[in-house]
């Protein structure tokens, strides 16, 4: 009796091995990271999938956004009357500086007008929350509630109350992400408001130290100094705080010195940020002025001038000789009849 045969195999161990089928995925996976990251096939995806989430971080955030109203909203009656006493000598001490501090403020518009001072550097502000913030302890990396709808484009400057925050680095339909200047990967412009002098203040990864590592022993520079933006680069406008110098070490047998900066923004207890629209200052390009006609220039023009001054005069001498010769020959006919 004819039997068929079977294949006893069990199913899972048919067709490709898993190390085929594991080197495969990975060689596929490499390829869509390297062609995301130089070509940016995947922007539209990272899009939508940034506007898919965008309810499960309003889920996440609603808790805490909810607690700090009631808290906002319950504070008692002895509270808010301490507040308001306090309010009132703080007024009552401003009023006092405006006085004195009026006769500056006319004399510095006069000097503004006297300048002609352009117009101001920030164009918009927008204040904006932050919704998350990223776990990974060497990413320094928060998301804000503002995005695409709301104006937000890649390379943004942010700023806190007290400093220079970070900067907008992707931008999705309804949120966007920020780093901030403590990152490793971030590295801001700055000027040392006491010598002027201009260096780069790295992230290192800590939220409460910046690197400053192109400095040389001699640079003028010590503890306590206060660093400010320099506007280099055209991202962060001039001008605003960015750190306190901490560290300053010079090692005779280095040539760079070991400089270290803390952050003046609340870089771990921000709550509120503020995005701003800078407008860099146009930079007018250089005027040539023309330049003096040669020498050698000079006595050609005047040889081409003599040139047609002895050719416009030769017709009228050619006509000349032209008269004097046929009076000698009628003179010498006549001479010839006599």
């Amino acid at each position: 009796m004819a039997r068929f045969g079977s294949d006893t195999r069990p199913i899972i161990g048919r067709g490709p091995s898993l190390v085929a089928r594991f080197l495969l995925l990975a060689a596929l996976s490499i390829g869509l990271m390297v062609g995301d990251h130089r070509n940016h096939y995947l922007t539209t995806l990272h899009n939508l999938l940034s506007t898919s989430i965008y309810p499960v971080h309003w889920l996440v955030d609603a808790p805490f956004s909810a607690t700090h109203w009631v808290l906002d909203n319950l504070t008692d009656r002895e509270q808010l009357r301490r507040d308001n006493a306090r309010l009132t000598t703080q007024v009552r001490d401003l009023q006092v500086s405006v006085q004195t501090l009026a006769a500056v403020t006319a004399e510095n518009q006069r000097l503004r007008e006297l300048g002609e001072a352009t117009e101001e550097i920030t164009k918009k502000r927008l204040i904006t929350q932050i919704m998350n913030v990223d776990l990974d302890p060497l990413r320094h990396r928060v998301l804000l509630n503002k995005g695409q709808t709301d104006g937000v484009f890649k390379g943004q400057p942010i700023l806190d109350a007290h400093g220079v925050f970070g900067q907008i680095t992707q931008v999705g339909r309804y949120t966007s992400e920020a780093i901030l200047i403590s990152d490793p990967e971030h590295g801001i412009p700055v000027r040392v408001n006491r010598s002027g002098l201009r260096t780069i203040a790295a992230g290192t990864g800590n939220l409460n130290q910046l690197n400053l590592p192109f400095l040389t022993g001699e640079a003028d520079i010590k503890v306590g100094d206060l660093l400010i933006s320099s506007g280099l680069g055209g991202v962060f406008p001039a001008g605003y705080p960015v750190g306190i110098v901490t560290k300053m070490e010079r090692n005779p047998s280095e040539t760079f010195a070991t400089v270290e900066a803390k952050p003046l923004a609340k870089l771990d207890s921000d709550y509120e940020v503020m995005l701003i629209w800078y407008q860099p200052p146009a930079i007018e390009p250089a005027i040539t002025p023309p330049s003096a006609p040669s020498s050698s220039a000079t006595t050609d023009s005047t040889a081409l001038k003599s040139d047609s001054t002895a050719n416009a005069k030769t017709p009228a001498a050619s006509k000349n000789n032209k008269t004097k010769n046929n009076a000698s020959s009628s003179s010498t006919k006549s001479n010839h009849s006599r």
